[in-house]
Parts: structure tokens; sequence; C-alpha cells
């Protein structure tokens, strides 16, 4: 069982429940009101908790329905009717879908109580350093929040103080701008947090290191990405990265915190907020003619891969069997139950019978992703044999040796073999859209997706490259947002 504290926070107005595991404190002040709020630390701490919080409503499943469904590596089960998840993976959603307009508004709510931490946490008496370390917290999440807003919509309004409601109504602002202030918070947490988190769940240096190299990655300048990135690569001994033996050891609890781990979202058994992944990946339709695993409750079977991607796993790459699963064992006759379809695996837990009640973590950065970033930014500034040994580590967990490792590549070569390398490690962790959008392949990997998925299983498919344009390298602004601030404009083919 993880741990579990709670906190509930009021800073002219209501945040709403905080929970996180092992980095609450115990004994907490059930409620804080405006006129005594922002006193001491433990005040400016849990103003700080209520900015993670937001990480739940974001990466609990959201990020995976606006980045794996609408691509070529996750696509809707027969347990999930919800129209606005069918128009996502067909890519014939508008500003009206409820799952983009959540995008929108978690990332706001969260760069508001950044920025809400941000303004009043100087104010307060207490030891400096504990201060600069919750300020560099709370500009790593407002960094990371605006980069989520940044990559989907383009350019956005860039807030960072709200004294009255009219300071939000503003313009989008040139996204390069919006950048530059992500690069200011980062490179302000990198040097203010540190090295190692004192509890589990907060941010750190390598974290903020990581996420500028993500960033500067994103928006082309190899050069900056390269020197970032090789602090924590090259100079690893220094923060203690690494990959697991296993790659499955990524998601078991004894080992999810572990050296592969850079910053993750702290899912935990209830009462805590539970990965909701669990249980909209459990086998239900296609195990026991639909009637699923005695035993196993709350079984979706929502979201699930493409037939596409289970192709593209060779059956020597360890990964398929750390993806996708196939095999149950009932908790009630412990018969083992096969599912027709091969589902997604990676946040299961064995063992438990109620799936909505899972606490395994979720991924935001982990060190995998750090050497394929390094790769593809050494690749780009023609560094490519180097950038090859690096996309080989990965590569060589994945095949438990150097058998599966690419040679020879040229620097075209090595570009593709990365982006399919981060398909076949990232599948259903919220990196596919963004990266097919950074390397300019959305429209044609999408044209061919949907061939390939109608001419292997479901020949409606085809629908998806009628529907694939240019305009998909963007969402829309949400329409309830375009109502509220006539300031605003809608994205281009929306």
């Amino acid at each position: 069982m993880k741990k579990f504290y709670k906190i509930i926070v009021y800073f002219l107005m209501v945040f709403t429940f905080i929970s996180c595991e092992d980095f609450l404190e115990e004994d907490p002040v059930d409620r804080y009101v405006a006129n005594k709020f922002y006193n001491n630390a433990e005040d400016a701490d849990a103003a700080v908790t209520a900015v993670y919080q937001v990480l739940f409503l974001i990466y609990e499943r959201n990020i995976m329905s606006l980045n794996d469904l609408p691509t070529d590596t996750e696509k809707n089960g027969l347990g999930m009717p919800n129209q606005y998840l069918q128009n996502l993976e067909y890519l014939r959603f508008t500003s009206e879908n409820q799952f983009v307009r959540q995008m929108w508004q978690n990332n706001y709510d969260g760069i508001a109580r950044a920025n809400t931490a941000i303004l009043n946490i100087p104010e307060i008496d207490m030891d400096e350093d504990l201060k600069n370390r919750l300020l560099g917290e709370s500009r790593f999440l407002r960094g990371l929040f605006y980069f989520n807003l940044v990559r989907f919509f383009g350019d956005v309004p860039l807030v960072l103080k709200i004294e009255s409601p009219e300071d939000a109504m503003i313009p989008r602002t040139d996204k390069e701008e919006v950048y530059n202030q992500i690069i200011e918070d980062l490179q302000f947490a990198e040097n203010n947090l540190p090295v190692t988190a004192s509890q589990s769940g907060r941010v750190t240096k390598g974290a903020a290191k990581t996420l500028l190299g993500k960033v500067f990655l994103e928006k082309g300048e190899y050069q900056s990405s390269v020197d970032k990135l090789a602090e924590i690569i090259e100079g690893g001994e220094n923060y203690g990265y690494g990959l697991h033996e296993n790659f499955r050891d990524n998601w078991r609890e004894e080992t999810e915190n572990g050296k592969e781990s850079i910053l993750t979202v702290e899912f935990m058994d209830p009462p805590g907020v539970s990965n909701w992944a669990p249980q909209l990946n459990a086998p239900k339709y296609s195990i026991h003619e639909g009637a699923g695993v005695p035993g196993i409750n709350n079984a979706n079977e929502a979201d699930i891969p493409t037939v596409d991607l289970y192709n593209q796993y060779s059956e020597e790459d360890g990964r398929k069997d750390g993806t996708f699963k196939l095999d149950y064992v009932s908790p009630t006759d412990g018969q083992t139950y096969t599912a027709t379809i091969p589902l997604f695996g990676k946040y299961w837990e064995e063992g438990e019978t109620i799936m909505n009640r899972i606490g395994t973590n979720y991924h935001i950065l982990r060190y995998a992703d750090a050497l394929l970033m390094f790769a593809e930014a050494l690749n780009e500034i023609g560094q490519t044999p180097k950038a090859l040994d690096y996309l080989n580590l990965v590569r060589e967990r994945a095949f438990n040796g150097p058998e599966g490792n690419y040679s020879a590549l040229s620097q075209e070569e090595l570009k593709e073999a990365i982006l399919e390398e981060r398909k076949l490690e990232f599948a259903y962790e919220g990196h596919r859209w963004f990266d097919l959008v950074r390397a300019g392949k959305l429209v044609e990997t999408m044209e061919a997706h949907g061939m390939r998925e109608a001419e292997l299983a479901e020949s409606n498919k085809v629908e998806i490259s009628d529907n694939i344009r240019e305009a998909h390298n963007l969402y829309p602004i949400p329409q309830r947002e375009l109502d509220l601030n006539s300031e605003l404009t809608q994205n281009p083919g929306y």
C-alpha cells in the first residue's frame, strides 16, 4: 500500500481535493482561508502542492486521448461509445470536443495555481533555500503546463498574473514569446532545485534539465538540446539515471520510482487518486464471450492498441510483452483467460481485482526519453554515428543484447529509425502525436495508417486517411474559450 496524505488548500478560491504520494505533510491543517494564507513555510508548501494536483487531471488519461488516440497507436474499444473520443480517433473532432477543452482548462488551471504561488511565496518570511526550491517547483510546473499548451494549440495567451478577471481576457501570444517564458521558468527551476528529491513526485534539477532539452528539441535548437541533455547523460553519474534491465520495471510498484524515473505522476490506491488506465485497458469484451475475466471488476476495454502498432513489434523485442497483455489469471477460479485481441498492459497491476483502484505511476519524463531525444538532436547536428550509439542503448535493453542494434544508417535513415523507436518505446504514454508533429510526419503517417488498418482489420478505418489534413498539426481553440474571450482567434482549418 502506498503512503497517502491529503491536504485541502484555500486561497481566494477553494482548490480542489489534493492528494499525493510520499510528499505531503502528515497531520495537515484542514483549511486555509484567504486572510491567513501565505504566512509561513507550511502555507507555501501547501500552495505548491495544489499546483502538483493538476498533474492528476492532465496525465490520468487526457494526455493519451490527445496524443495516442488520434494517431497510429491507439483506437477505441467496444467499451468506449463516447462520440467525442470516436471523433478523435477518426480525426473529425471540432472545437466543441470535450477532451480538447479539458486539456486547455486543466493546463490553465495549473498555470493559475502556479502564478498564485510564484507571486505570493516571495513575501513569506521563511528559509531562503526552501523558498527558492518551492518557487523552482512552481516555475517548472508552469513551464510544463505552457509547454503542453503551446504544442497542442500554438499561440496561446501568456498569463503570468491575474489581479482582475480582465487580466485573463487577452489575445493569443506569439508562441516564441511563450517559449521564451517556458525557458526562463525552467532555467530558474534548474538553478534552484535539488539533484535528489526529498520526497517522491517532487521535481528535481535533472527533471528541469531534461524538460529544457525537450523544449530546445521541439524548437529545433538542436545544439542547445544536445548541450542540456548531455549534462544528465554524459555527466549522468551526478544524477543516477539509467535504464532498467527489464522494461516492465517502469510500471512495477517496487521499481517505478527507480533509476529510469525522472518525473512521475504519483498515483495511488484509494482513498488517493488512482490511475484510470488499467480500468480502461482491462479485458471485458474480448474474453469469455464478452463476460470478461471472473473476479476482475470495473473493466472497460475502452482504450486498445491498433493492429498497426501491435504488428510492428518483433517477437524478439521484450517491449512487446511489456506493452501488451493477452493472458489474465482469474482471482476467482485460478484459470487463465486469453483475450482475442492484444490489450495494453503497461499500467496493469497483477493481483488487483478492482480496476479503478490501481496506483501504477505515469511517467512524464523517463531516462529512455532523454536518450532518444539526445540521439535525435545529435543526428540533427550531423553527429550521426554518436547518435546511433544512444539509440542502440535503448534497443539493447529491448532485445536483451546487441542483436537488435542498428548499424551504418544515414542521417535520414537514423531520423526515421528514432521516430519508429519512440513509437515502440512509448506506446500509450502520451508522446506519439507530439513526435509526429515535430517530425513533420503526421499527415503522411495517418494517411498510411488508415489504409493499413482498413486492410488489416476494419474497412471503415479508411475514413482516417480521408480526414487527415495539415490543420491537425494543431488542435482547435475550444469554442467555450472563444465564447468567453472575444480576443481569441481560432486556428486555421477549424
